[in-house]
């Protein structure tokens, strides 16, 4: 019974890794951010827009630690999970962390497009966007690097990554 937990900035793919790598262990998969939605019948950008950032972490908190209680999952988690309270370490603890790793350029290539979806993002300049990935980046880089495991989201291929999982963790 094992729990993954994929860490990583936004756009980093976690989402649709999470999605493959489920169907490959015949696990479930968890979308932390669904997931919040679904409990608070409000879409992120709405939480964030009436809530603020702080309550909205609150909630992820309590959705993070709803998702802990489970078994056999994949568990694809906001780009901001790992940074606060101390999600990291009950992910640690918890389960084996993931983190999928990112080049600034590579995600500006792959969020410049669906910027205005994404809260922390929308409104901002391609230099801005530059600029802001880069400095949450740095800022986030000591959260993300506690994960047990850290692979590179470029040509990330999941066959490998099922393979490796499967070898190392015994799934």
């Amino acid at each position: 019974m094992a729990k993954f937990f994929l860490v990583g900035y936004m756009g980093s793919g976690k989402s649709t890794i999470g999605k493959q790598l489920a169907a490959k262990l015949k696990y479930n998969f968890i979308d932390l951010d669904h997931l919040i939605e679904t409990d608070y019948h409000q879409s992120i950008r709405e939480i964030f827009t009436t809530k603020g950032e702080k309550e909205f972490r609150a909630m992820e908190h309590n959705a993070l630690k709803k998702v802990i209680q489970k078994n056999n999952v994949v568990i694809a988690c906001g780009g901001g999970t790992p940074c606060y309270y101390d999600n990291m370490e009950l992910m640690n603890r918890n389960g084996v962390t993931i983190y999928i790793k990112m080049s600034t350029d590579m995600l500006i290539s792959r969020l410049v497009n669906t910027k205005d979806s994404r809260p922390l993002l929308e409104n901002k300049t391609e230099d801005e966007l530059r600029t802001f990935i880069a400095s949450q980046l740095e800022k986030r880089e000591d959260a993300y690097h506690q994960a047990h495991y850290i692979v590179k989201g470029k040509d990330l291929n999941v066959n490998e990554l099922a393979r490796f999982v499967k070898e190392q963790i015994g799934v």
